[in-house]
């Protein structure tokens, strides 16, 4: 239910063709799987509506043990199908959601991307398909209220991406998170002057703020991007004609821990390994924060938008 039937991948090639959600999935509570649904609904700035990760700090519980106060970079887990693949040929059945991933793709080369790539999911939204998205408040309470096929949930507007930079500011981040921060926050900035002021009645305080922020994440000026904060009080840009699609910006990659082998025994050797330089190699996916809020459904395309060289490799996140 709620799995795209999907083509052979065009694996390794990014750019060359589109990719395609094969299915999504979300989990109102702690568990390693997340089971699939029909759809699932973004939340700039904090995630999967529904989900239990979502947030503007970290939410994964071993993250939350060490440093609570860390900003989430880990909203939205993605891992390409062609993995599942992968594993069922050493004898792991693997489903869809069974890694606790929220969007299962498959046609991109998810690893081989860099820090700060942007997914733009579905075709543009225009008239009444725009008019329809829902907006309303980062408020916690509506992004948990349920994971159920069709659930309705909060979309805000790019303004509120901003929210998990201003985290970073109030966070002691190392220099690998801090150059992370830095591209997200850059990307960011450029979708914000993408934005005319007739849309984006914070354009032009972002113009002006924006630019210090990507040169230093952890000023103080990160809550400005936002407009606060939290990213409260931001203009409504996410409704009406030429309205953005729901996109995610990645971060980094997915850090595969035992609880893979007490989910299936002996798969995090498959998903986890050295390459010939003996340099670790992480395969479980990759994670990624919400730009643009919206509806994501199996069979939506898939685009891909890459920062402006040099480019950031993945990492852990």
């Amino acid at each position: 239910m709620g799995v795209y039937q999907r083509k052979p991948a065009v694996a390794g090639i990014v750019g060359a063709e589109p990719g395609v959600v094969a299915s999504v999935s979300c989990n109102d509570v702690y568990s390693f799987t997340k089971p699939t649904r029909g759809e699932i609904t973004l939340v700039a700035g904090l995630g999967v509506a529904g989900d239990v990760h979502a947030g503007t700090t970290v939410k994964h519980r071993g993250r939350v043990a060490a440093d609570p106060t860390q900003p989430n970079l880990r909203q939205v887990h993605l891992i390409h199908a062609e993995l599942h693949d992968e594993v069922r040929t050493q004898g792991y059945e693997v489903p869809a959601g069974g890694l606790g991933e929220n969007v299962t793709t498959v046609g991109l080369d998810l690893l081989g991307l860099p820090v700060g790539t942007i997914l733009r999911f579905g075709p543009p939204p225009v008239g009444a398909a725009a008019a329809a998205t829902t907006t309303g408040p980062p408020d916690g309470a509506a992004v948990r209220a349920g994971c159920a096929d069709g659930a309705a949930g909060p979309v805000g507007p790019v303004e509120r991406a901003a929210a998990v930079v201003a985290a970073a500011a109030a966070a002691d981040t190392g220099d690998a998170i801090a150059a992370v921060v830095a591209v997200l926050a850059a990307r960011i900035e450029a979708e914000y002057l993408t934005e005319s002021p007739a849309k984006n009645p914070a354009g032009s305080q972002a113009k002006s703020s924006a630019g210090n922020l990507a040169g230093n994440p952890a000023g103080s000026s990160a809550g400005n991007l936002a407009g606060s904060p939290a990213g409260k009080g931001a203009g409504n840009s996410e409704v009406g004609e030429g309205a953005p699609r729901p996109a995610v910006i990645v971060t980094g990659l997915r850090n595969p821990c035992n609880q893979i082998n007490g989910y299936r025994a002996g798969l995090l050797k498959h998903v986890l390994g050295r390459d010939g330089r003996g340099n670790l190699v992480r395969k479980a996916g990759v994670m990624a924060v919400v730009l643009h809020g919206g509806t994501i459904r199996p069979g939506d395309r898939i685009s891909v938008d890459l920062p402006e060289s040099p480019h950031l490799p993945l990492d852990r996140v």
